[in-house]
């Protein structure tokens, strides 16, 4: 992650010019009511300045402290307006998006929040290009115009029709221009946004929100405030101070075991689990100039032979799902691409045929590269049970070496690996994220593969069309050219655990497909 970077529900149709209307409270009456609450977080919040957060802790706290023009909804994947009244494209190219801002807006220092303040987000962030920043996802923008203090108009250099969903990530928040620097990130540790929290407080331990009296916007707070403590990956204390009630719930970091184990129990418990849906993925990677994995049929022999029920069983306690495209279920213009073509469970004599076929007799070699430093423990054991899978039918001699981190990354760069793990954590809900970012230009994977009609003729047929549910037959195409070329091998998709006290509710509207953790709908009682 985040979102873009590697770690371990349809969207609904919309003509091109039509402009997406919000309704809901503009009073700025957002005092909230119930009692605060306190969450425990494995990740860390590695910035507090939109220009510079790219990681989930960052992202959750931009999703509460500054608003977007447009936004996600609970439980759907369509973007609608936030601090936007009207978005759309006009004309259907999607390359002019013009919103129209709601009256009233306000940050939380009581400044006025206008179309300039939106035009220089964005342009700062574009403008400080930080390493570890969201400017990768605003790359599209070619000219922002602010015809008048409620208007603004984004100019594309090429078609996007994703820009909205882009925008509603953490990459559009919007900060008040007179408090960040235009040309470097703000220095002082605090945020001034106009969402529906302030933040009062942040150290390594922990962060305090309040909520923002001055937010106008469709949300309403059911709580009085939230405290986030830190537990920098420590599963084991994380998952004490919940049993011990020192936090109301914990999101992110209970070990799959624990949560498999708290999940077992009864209902008259101190602690349940809440589940919703997840679309982080892995994925193993092949590398197609590789004298190995570059064969076409030594790809189809992983295919049919990997059983991906019982790495989810055996590896994950049964906290992700098999996967058998690259766009994961729930996300639009999902397939099966995978399963239909080499099913779901071992096909022994398939894959001995495919290899014997392409005259491969003797057992194929090969060593499979994991990580854990940045894929977390358990997928050195998921390695060593996919070799042992593939040594178990006799046809291959595999073996897994596990490598740091920043060598990882930098021998997959330089193509010295043949079989590789990757996983992915999306920026927003939509079968582009999985698809772009592993086969366009300059594709994150390293592994060689170029497809002519994905790069030339379905990317860009994609990118350019508003309606996303046009889009369909397209994604449908592309999903069945990898299965067919395995340039990679999906593995899983996750699901999203929230483990709360009893007295603790509406943590389900935090776990949905947009990855968008609301703390504005969570009560105590």
């Amino acid at each position: 992650m985040r979102r873009n970077q590697w770690l371990a529900a349809p969207l609904g149709a919309a003509t091109a010019a039509a402009l997406l209307s919000g309704c809901g409270s503009t009073d700025g009456s957002n005092a909230g009511s119930g009692k605060g609450v306190v969450m425990g977080i494995s990740d860390k919040v590695k910035a507090t300045d939109p220009a510079s957060g790219y990681d989930p802790g960052s992202w959750l706290l931009f999703n509460n402290v500054f608003q977007s023009l447009v936004s996600f909804p609970k439980g759907g994947t369509t973007p609608e307006p936030d601090a936007a009244q009207s978005c759309g494209f006009k004309g259907s190219d999607s390359k002019v998006y013009e919103c129209t801002l709601r009256g009233g807006l306000k940050f939380s220092n009581g400044n006025s929040l206008t179309a300039k303040d939106v035009k220089y987000s964005f342009e700062r962030t574009l403008k400080i290009n930080d390493e570890n920043g969201p400017a990768v996802m605003l790359a599209s923008i070619g000219s922002i115009e602010t015809p008048d203090d409620k208007t603004v108009v984004f100019n594309l250099k090429t078609s996007d029709a994703t820009f909205p969903s882009k925008i509603a990530s953490g990459a559009g928040s919007i900060v008040d221009h007179t408090e960040y620097p235009a040309d470097k990130l703000r220095a002082d540790g605090k945020a001034t946004g106009s969402g529906v929290y302030k933040l009062d407080s942040i150290n390594d331990k922990s962060a305090s929100f309040s909520v923002n009296g001055s937010y106008s916007g469709k949300a309403k707070a059911k709580n009085s405030g939230v405290t986030m403590k830190f537990f920098n990956e420590d599963q084991a204390a994380l998952k004490k101070v919940l049993e011990s009630g020192d936090v109301d719930f914990a999101f992110r970091g209970i070990a799959a075991k624990d949560i498999a184990g708290l999940a077992s129990q009864s209902g008259d418990q101190k602690v349940e689990v809440v589940q919703g849906a997840g679309a982080e993925v892995e994925h193993l990677v092949f590398n197609v100039n590789d004298p190995v994995a570059g064969k076409l049929p030594v790809r189809k022999a992983f295919a049919y032979l990997i059983d991906r029920d019982a790495l989810v069983k055996q590896v994950y306690d049964g906290t992700a799902t098999p996967l058998y495209s690259i766009v994961p279920a729930g996300i639009a213009s999902h397939t099966t691409s995978f399963f239909d073509r080499y099913g779901g469970s071992p096909q022994l004599e398939k894959a001995k045929a495919v290899l014997r076929t392409a005259g491969i007799k003797d057992k194929v070699k090969i060593t499979l590269y994991s990580t854990p430093s940045r894929y977390g423990p358990s997928t050195d054991q998921e390695f060593q049970l996919i070799a042992k899978q593939l040594n178990d039918s006799g046809l291959f001699e595999a073996d897994v070496k596990s490598v740091e981190f920043e060598q990882y990354e930098k021998d997959v760069q330089d193509g010295k690996y043949g079989v590789y793990v990757k996983g992915w954590v999306p920026d927003y809900p939509d079968a582009d994220n999985f698809t772009q970012p592993f086969f366009g230009p300059d594709n994150v994977l390293h592994n060689n593969y170029d497809n002519k009609e994905i790069t030339g003729t379905i990317i860009p047929a994609t990118s350019a069309k508003a309606d996303r549910g046009a889009t369909a037959n397209d994604y449908s195409r592309l999903q069945d050219i990898v299965a067919d070329e395995i340039p990679l091998l999906p593995l899983w998709q996750s699901k999203q655990y929230a483990v709360t006290r009893q007295n603790v509710t509406g943590l389900q509207w935090s776990l949905d497909a947009s990855t968008v953790f609301r703390f504005w709908e969570i009560s105590k009682g």
